[in-house]
Order: structure tokens, then C-alpha cells, then sequence
């Protein structure tokens, strides 16, 4: 007896189901007959065009990103290539004052970090007597250090001494304007007591750069931090227009003489 009741009751249920699908169906029916949606399309269509719109969103925001670095790596090689023509005499007699000012190398290679962790060389001259590390390992450069030779003051204010970064640049390792690149060592540092410095990994590290124009060589903890901020707002603005801005900014700090 129990089983019947249990077949009925579950035939009634069965039966409700499909009528109160025919109702459904039959309500749909009618309100497109009268050219009204039901709300269950109202939604439907209010999540189509809100998914819509964000993906228009993203695509347009992707495309801008990438026209910008198009622009950005056009710019990067035109002025490098020009650079480094137009500076060649300047950097043959900066070498020829490097070798007779002091013992050791023209040029000073370092590794550096670059755009995504990428480990790459790069290139400046030097400015330090030679092996000046050897015993101390990697530390800042500090205001009035005892390494730096007499010609090497006058190079690092003037920033002659960063010329052979063009190569760089041409070689699409680094930018004209963007954030400082940095030793392995340091950033292995930074990265556990600085709050997102990895974010300054997303472009490729500049000659110059806004946090370089805007505050002087590093000695603290408290100096990086400060630098980061202006290398996450660069990265956030970045634009042709903000690298004109850096450049001619670098011009001034180069001919007033107040780079350190």
C-alpha cells in the first residue's frame, strides 16, 4: 500500500513539473506576441551586454598597452641609434680620459635585473677604481665614496658615464626612460622588505627614468622605497608623452649639473 501511495505521490509531482513547464513556455509565448521579454530574459541580456562591455574594455585596454610599447621600442631605437653616432666622439675621449685618470677597464659590466627577471649586461663607464667590491661584495654608492675616481665624480654628474647604455637600449635589454635596473643581490632584498617592488619588473629598466629625475642615487632602505613609488606611478602612466617629459627633464638635470 505504501508503495502505491509512493507512486502516486511521485506521478503528482511528475505531472506539476511538466505544467508548470507548459505555463512557462506558454508565458514566454505570450509575451513575445506582445513584444515584451520575460524577466528571466532581462537578466539574460543585462549579463550579455555587461560581459560585453568588459571585454571591449579589456581588448581596448591591451590594444592601447600594446600600441604604447610599439611606440615606446620605435622610440628606444631611433634615439639610441642616433645617440650613440651623434656621442662617439664624446665617449672615445671619455675613454681615453678613463684610461689615463686610473688603473683598470674602460668600461664596467654588472648584471642587472631586467624586464621580468630577465638577467642581461649591462654596460657604463667606469667610474670606480678597479675592483672595488672585491672586498666589501655589492653595496651603495654613497655621497663623497672613497672608490669613486676623480674623473668618475665628474662622469656620474654630468651622467656621461651611463652613454654606453645606448647599447643597451638598441639591443632591447633596456628603455630610454623607465626604472632603475638593479643587481640580483638587492632585489632578492628588496623583494622581502619592500611591499610590490616586483612591479617595477613589468618594463623594461630605463637610462633614465622619473624616479631618477626626482630623487638622487640610493644610500637607504628609505631612499628605495621612495623610488619605487615613482617607478609603480611611471609604470601606471606610461605613455610617449611621459617619456618626453623624463627626457627633458634628464637634458636639464645633464646641463645644470645637478645629477649625483
Amino acid at each position: 500500500m505504501n508503495d502505491v501511495n509512493l507512486a502516486e505521490e511521485r506521478s503528482l509531482v511528475t505531472e506539476l513539473k511538466e505544467q508548470i513547464r507548459l505555463y512557462l513556455l506558454y508565458r514566454r509565448y505570450q509575451k513575445a506576441r506582445s513584444g515584451e521579454l520575460p524577466w528571466e530574459e532581462h537578466v539574460l541580456s543585462a549579463l550579455t551586454k555587461t560581459s560585453f562591455k568588459r571585454s571591449v574594455k579589456v581588448i581596448q585596454a591591451r590594444f592601447v598597452f600594446t600600441w604604447r610599447r610599439a611606440i615606446k621600442r620605435i622610440l628606444d631605437i631611433v634615439v639610441s641609434f642616433f645617440g650613440i653616432m651623434f656621442s662617439f666622439p664624446v665617449m672615445a675621449l671619455t675613454a681615453v680620459a678613463i684610461k689615463l685618470d686610473s688603473r683598470g677597464p674602460v668600461f664596467f659590466k654588472q648584471t642587472r635585473i631586467g624586464m621580468r627577471g630577465k638577467i642581461f649586461n649591462m654596460y657604463k663607464f667606469r667610474t670606480m677604481i678597479q675592483d672595488a667590491e672585491i672586498k666589501t661584495g655589492p653595496v651603495w654608492a654613497q655621497e663623497n665614496d672613497p672608490r669613486i675616481t676623480r674623473l668618475g665624480k665628474f662622469l656620474r654628474k654630468t651622467h656621461l658615464d651611463e652613454l654606453p647604455q645606448l647599447f643597451n637600449v638598441l639591443r632591447g635589454e633596456m628603455s630610454l626612460v623607465g626604472p632603475r635596473p638593479e643587481r640580483p643581490y638587492f632585489v632578492q632584498e628588496f623583494r622581502k622588505t619592500i611591499p610590490h617592488y616586483e612591479r617595477r619588473l613589468y618594463t623594461k629598466p630605463g637610462v633614465t627614468g622619473l624616479a631618477q629625475v626626482k630623487r638622487r642615487y640610493d644610500e637607504t632602505l628609505a631612499d628605495v622605497k621612495r623610488k619605487v613609488r615613482y617607478d609603480v606611478l611611471y609604470i601606471r602612466k606610461m605613455c610617449p608623452v611621459l617619456d618626453f617629459m623624463v627626457l627633458a627633464m634628464t637634458v636639464k638635470t645633464v646641463f645644470l649639473g645637478t645629477g649625483r
